[in-house]
């Protein structure tokens, strides 16, 4: 799908309180307390991660997104909330581990390109790269909740998650078959399950050894 531009995406970002400043917050506290903190990789219009913030007052929530332009709508629907365990980042998850070390409980990947070419397999959010690279963010045990519309990627998501030390506390292949109350839908959710899709989910927990941790 091609993003349409917004003018100035970077500047309107820029001034809401919501939207962390890489420079500012790089190897500081980002929330003013200890709660743990969860985070969505590619947010897109932030309905999740916004509705997880209410759900969950006393849990702390980033939201992430490589596009500044897309990021524009996630700010104006802010405007109008007050959560302060909530935060948004326009970053690209290739360099996540330039911001985020060791203070990661959770990552949620919804939606997530499912890179169907086997050339940008690498690319896709559950390849070996971007696990290594989430096993230097995660705080302790590592814990990945997944939701996908594309059979193939969630199956190469459950082969890499196995292949480096997952294993799966929850797979289902039709989500909405049987479907939990506490389930928040993503924007791009509600128009795939319009349209008659599967929704596949996945709950993928890796326990860390003490002594690795230290």
């Amino acid at each position: 799908m091609r993003l349409r531009n917004i003018k100035g995406a970077q500047d309107i970002i820029a001034v809401s309180d919501y939207v962390i400043n890489i420079e500012k917050y790089k190897n500081k506290p980002i929330f003013n307390n200890s709660n743990k903190i969860e985070i969505e990789i590619g947010m897109g219009k932030g309905d999740f991660i916004i509705e997880k913030a209410k759900q969950n007052p006393h849990i702390n929530f980033i939201g992430i997104e490589k596009y500044a332009t897309v990021l524009v709508s996630v700010v104006k629907k802010l405007e109008k909330e007050k959560l302060d365990n909530l935060k948004i980042i326009n970053l690209d998850a290739s360099n996540i581990t330039d911001f985020f070390s060791k203070n990661i409980s959770k990552i949620y990947l919804n939606f997530s390109d499912p890179w169907p070419k086997k050339k940008h397999a690498n690319r896709r959010l559950t390849s070996k790269i971007f696990l290594d690279k989430y096993a230097k963010i995660f705080k302790d045990d590592y814990i990945i909740e997944m939701k996908t519309d594309n059979q193939k990627l969630f199956e190469y998501s459950l082969q890499t998650l196995s292949q480096n030390g997952y294993y799966f506390d929850l797979v289902s292949l039709d989500l909405y078959a049987n479907l939990n109350e506490d389930n928040i839908a993503t924007e791009y959710e509600k128009k795939f399950v319009k349209l008659g899709n599967k929704i596949y989910k996945l709950v993928a927990i890796h326990k860390v050894d003490e002594k690795i941790k230290n």
